[in-house]
């Protein structure tokens, strides 16, 4: 049973270091693996024919169970069986590290039909639906592939959930790194909320592939 398998491998200090990097989940369902040992497990157990079982068996208990099932599907080589199980796993997502963990490379070869998805995730009302869609903007659509259109997704997003404004403080942080010409305009023109503005100047402020000169511009356009 896979259960046992994972409580095989627990570090007692990892499960208290990860209990405070995710506030609102109970000690209880965290078994406390380090992600090494969790991506060892990972890549024999996929190989098994309980990993397919184990992926239907939603929701799952554990929070770690939950990291092996995003590492499970992020190393789907099939892109429908991949999106079959991801879009059947993302209502079950009820934080940010497994949200996050959460990166399927194959979608990487199938850019034109993960874009609309996308688009639907991103308008999701589910908190990490939505921020599940904006990392994958940002993974995929901001370099060779982007079109200033594309930053239009994440702006016009409203919400009341922290981890959803925050990943999209990040997306434009990043948009600002990468896409300079394209993403300043929405700072300048006040395009996103107050909190969402702000804290987009300080992650990118932060940010190693900001230049001095930006940084410094960025600190004029603080909103109160």
């Amino acid at each position: 049973m896979i259960q046992e398998r994972l409580f095989a491998l627990q570090d007692e200090k990892y499960r208290e270091f990860q209990r405070s990097l995710i506030p609102g989940l109970s000690k209880e369902k965290i078994i406390g693996i380090r992600m090494p040992a969790m991506r060892k497990l990972a890549k024999e157990f996929s190989k098994e024919e309980e990993a397919a079982a184990f992926l239907k068996q939603l929701p799952h208990i554990y929070y770690d169970e939950n990291i092996l099932h995003a590492i499970l599907i992020a190393g789907m080589k099939d892109y429908d069986a991949c999106m079959e199980a991801l879009e059947a796993f993302l209502p079950y997502i009820d934080n940010w590290a497994v949200c996050d963990s959460l990166s399927p490379k194959v979608f990487g070869k199938h850019k034109t039909e993960l874009l609309q998805k996308i688009r639907l995730w991103i308008l999701s009302g589910h908190t990490y639906t939505c921020r599940f869609g904006m990392g994958m903007l940002m993974r995929w659509f901001l370099d060779e592939d982007f079109r200033p259109e594309y930053l239009e997704m994440p702006a016009a997003v409203r919400s009341e959930k922290y981890y959803v404004n925050m990943m999209t403080a990040g997306f434009f942080a990043t948009a600002l790194a990468k896409q300079w010409d394209a993403a300043i305009p929405y700072l300048e023109q006040n395009r996103l909320d107050v909190w969402t503005h702000n804290k987009t100047i300080q992650k990118a402020r932060e940010s190693y592939r900001i230049t001095p000169e930006q940084k410094e511009y960025l600190k004029t356009l603080k909103r109160k």
